[in-house]
């Protein structure tokens, strides 16, 4: 639907703040060439436990091709192709698929893949470990479920003055890869507060793609009467950047979906908006959304950018050749967004 948005007069001079880096990061690339390339491997129905990324629209095309989304692995027929979202599983995801003789193919993100690799690692040296993140993200019950006696949740900096810990020097810290970098550095400053001793992780667990798009849209923020943020209800980095917005500067953050879900009244007034997107979002979706504002005057586009980002990471070992047995193309993802 065109033309929804009405071309309304403001003061000044009407402008959009392209965000960059925005939308797709390499795991997200990753995850989302897994499913098709499985699809053309092994033909429909194949399995995705959970939304192979928080993305409504990612889902829905995926579907569309043939693959079927299931919650746990005890809905999917023995024998069958299931693929492990980019978000991660725990063990016993993995066993529970074993037992049902399924062929599993994984797409966890490979830096959420690291996370999991040191929550063993710090539990088998008997450290417990404080896990920041957000309870019912499936990135931290698959975080949990590798180190699930050793591992306390904290969500916030508040909830690290409950914390009751028997052994306070033999702590380590790590975090959900997807989380607003302002306030776990401020959790973590926490943590030290209460902890003196505590350690840290060998490297900053949020995710390169995440502390991106945070710097980028702060960048934006600032000039914004207005931003849009293109992302799903379910995707923890999308709903950070529109905290991220309104704490640098914007006088309003929204997000969506689609572009039809951009309010009229929200543009009342607004000389400058600013656009990005979260890093499981198509590039396609940015699209519509510039051509929406554009039917109501914005037509001057100016990218801010703030780094390039080249990083591409492996498909899953059964995707890497095509069906004749030679080296496909897209073995190391294949799109930039």
């Amino acid at each position: 639907m065109r033309n929804r948005l009405k071309d309304t007069p403001v003061i000044g001079r009407k402008r959009v703040l392209l965000a960059a880096p925005r939308g797709y990061c390499a795991g997200v690339d990753r995850a989302v060439i897994a499913v098709e390339k499985a699809l053309e491997h092994y033909g429909s129905p194949v399995y995705v436990r959970k939304q192979i990324v928080h993305n409504v629209h990612v889902v829905s095309t995926l579907e569309q091709q043939g693959a079927i989304f299931v919650d746990e692995v005890d809905e999917v027929p023995e024998g069958s192709h299931i693929v492990f979202s980019a978000h991660g599983v725990a063990p016993s995801v993995v066993a529970g698929a074993e037992a049902r003789a399924l062929q599993t193919i994984d797409a966890t993100c490979p830096l959420v893949t690291k996370v999991h690799r040191e929550a063993v690692r710090f539990a088998k040296q008997e450290q417990h470990i404080i896990l920041i993140g957000h309870a019912g993200h499936e990135e931290v019950e698959g975080t949990m479920g590798h180190a699930l006696d050793r591992t306390t949740l904290v969500q916030n900096p508040d909830e690290v003055d409950l914390l009751e810990i028997d052994d306070p020097d033999n702590l380590v810290w790590l975090s959900q890869t997807t989380l607003s970098v302002d306030e776990t550095m401020e959790t973590v400053r926490r943590l030290r507060e209460r902890f003196p001793n505590i350690q840290n992780p060998p490297s900053d667990d949020i995710c390169y793609a995440t502390q991106n798009r945070q710097v980028a849209i702060k960048k934006v923020a600032k000039d914004a009467d207005l931003v849009i943020v293109v992302g799903s209800a379910n995707s923890s980095n999308s709903v950070r950047l529109v905290e991220v917005a309104l704490e640098y500067g914007a006088k309003a953050a929204y997000r969506v979906d689609y572009s039809s879900e951009i309010q009229q009244e929200w543009l009342d007034g607004v000389e400058t908006v600013g656009v990005t997107s979260g890093a499981s979002v198509p590039e396609v979706l940015v699209d519509e959304v510039l051509a929406e504002l554009s039917d109501a005057g914005y037509l001057d586009v100016g990218e801010v950018k703030t780094a390039e980002e080249d990083l591409m990471f492996s498909l899953p070992k059964e995707l890497r050749k095509d069906s004749s047995g030679n080296e496909d193309a897209r073995a190391l993802g294949g799109r930039t967004r």
